[in-house]
């Protein structure tokens, strides 16, 4: 591990947070709003600055901060980051930064609330890919629970949002314990190898904990805890349900969060798989069909939607399939596409999901029936639909096309049918995709109101301005990706070769 020299990590989490304080405090909605601004462009520059400080050729953490927290029972504030977690700063910091500008004008019940719980999901959101110590992470990954709670809750465009807000909450409190229980086990297991007392000897440092020997019979429980939790938040085929119900219920720009931060998936790279690789390894072919059935149903119920919402949440889902197709895959050019394609979902899933604000903003619906022609009347919003349509479905030149490449092949290196699986998702994608296009977007105006509809301003533009240009650097050159994960990647595929005593 590599220490740091200067607390960067810690800035930028604690700064949203206290930023979050400052703009909820503040009476002043103006001077509030222009803090939460400040707090977010700050913490992406932030961001973007420990991205230049990170050396791609170490595989192992680096920018490590370590001080002491519960003593008790050796739990620490320990902060890292390694080539699959750092470029996940400053792409949750632009998400972030890209939502609360979306509503910068249109928040007009309780302001000040809102956009203070955006930063304070930002920091706890940074809290996850920094955390290095399983209960801070677990820590960090509870406290998303209450922002998300109260910004589908109160702010949800549905009848039902707060019924969504508290199938969300209790899907995620339900997720949480199957993960702690396995830290448990985890901390306990390192005690028993030094063959000391508990609680002196537990340790719950994720250094320490992957160089600690695991049996057999515990890898096994440990990763069907964690998978199980994480899966949840992913989400994965059956535990999936609360998305579509958010995506409906919930604004679109907190969807267009919850679409963007795969969080669930993180957790399955960063600790289910390393923590327990011979489990990993051995229950690689459940991974393989728990990916494909996520992918080919979620992309079936996708096809038959006509609810660009609904669509696009399904469509999220038979994504993270794919991603856990490329995991399950055990081969380097899977694991890079998994991670470059949670990269996608941060600018391109995102920007799709507000493109549909933007429309039922002007229209009230996103269902197909009250659309029809939109490319007529809303030119600049339908180039960037179909940029970020083409990238989603893996159009060569975006940056899908390299994510979705790289987890196909290794697909097709580790089995046929899973690649074949792979291919078959990467068909229905396009499908549900160009036929929802071709139904909302092409042919005449056949409802008066559409011929009135404004297109995108000015601000709206620039927002998805930066996103696009992001998928046509990423496609046109995805070696800036790949480079900065390659050793990490490397060093997490050897975790996997590890047997356990």
């Amino acid at each position: 591990m590599i220490e740091a020299d200067f607390p960067f990590l810690s800035f930028i989490i604690i700064i949203p947070l206290v930023g979050a304080i400052l703009t909820g405090s503040i009476r002043s909605l103006d001077i509030a709003k222009h803090i939460a601004l400040f707090v977010a462009i700050l913490t992406l520059l932030l961001s973007i600055f420990a991205l230049i400080l990170f050396d791609t050729e170490h595989g192992g953490f680096q920018l490590v901060e370590r001080y002491e927290w519960i003593p008790l029972l050796n739990i620490e504030y320990l902060v890292g980051v390694d080539g699959i977690s750092i470029l996940f700063l400053p792409m949750t910091a632009l998400l972030t930064l890209i939502t609360m500008l979306a509503v910068w004008n249109s928040t007009a019940h309780l302001p000040r609330f809102h956009f203070s719980l955006l930063l304070a999901l930002e920091g706890v959101s940074f809290g996850i890919f920094c955390a290095l110590d399983t209960v801070l992470f677990f820590l960090f990954w509870e406290l998303t629970l209450p922002p998300f709670f109260f910004l589908i809750g109160l702010w949800g465009i549905g009848s039902q949002r707060r019924s969504a807000a508290m199938k969300y909450l209790l899907y995620m409190i339900g997720g949480g314990v199957p993960i702690l229980l396995a830290f448990i086990l985890l901390a306990s297991n390192h005690a028993y190898y030094v063959e000391g007392l508990i609680p002196q000897e537990l340790s719950f440092s994720l250094p320490v904990l992957l160089d600690t020997p695991l049996p057999d019979n515990l890898q096994a429980i440990v990763f069907l805890l964690l998978l199980f939790g994480f899966a949840i938040k992913a989400p994965l085929v059956p535990l999936h349900t609360w998305m579509p119900t958010a995506a409906m219920e919930g604004p679109t720009h907190i969807v267009a969060l919850l679409v963007g931060l795969k969080l669930g998936v993180y957790g399955i790279l960063r600790f289910a798989m390393p923590l327990a690789p011979a489990a990993a390894v051995d229950f690689s072919w459940l991974l393989s069909v728990i990916g494909a059935v996520t992918l080919i149903y979620a992309a079936l119920i996708a096809l038959q939607q006509t609810n660009l919402r609904r669509l696009l949440a399904y469509a999220s889902v038979s994504h993270v399939g794919l991603v856990i197709v490329g995991i399950a895959s055990l081969t380097a050019q899977g694991f890079q596409g998994a991670i470059f394609q949670l990269l996608n979902f941060t600018f391109i899933a995102s920007s799709l999901m507000l493109i549909a604000g933007f429309i039922h903003h002007r229209i009230g619906s996103t269902e197909t029936i009250h659309l029809g022609g939109l490319a007529k009347v809303m030119p600049k919003l339908t180039f960037f639909y179909f940029l970020f349509m083409l990238s989603s479905i893996g159009l060569p030149g975006t940056s899908g096309f390299p994510a979705e490449l790289l987890m196909i092949i290794g697909a097709l290196n580790t089995h046929s049918i899973l690649g074949f699986a792979a291919l078959s998702g990467a068909i229905l994608s396009a499908a549900y995709m160009l036929s929802y296009t071709r139904k909302a977007f092409l042919g005449p105006v056949v409802h008066k109101d559409i011929e009135q509809v404004i297109d995108i301003k000015s601000r709206e533009l620039a927002l998805l301005f930066i996103p696009a240009l992001l998928a046509l650097i990423f496609g046109l050159f995805p070696e800036y990706i790949l480079n900065i994960n390659q050793a990490a990647s490397d060093a997490w595929l050897s975790r996997l070769t590890i047997q356990s005593p």
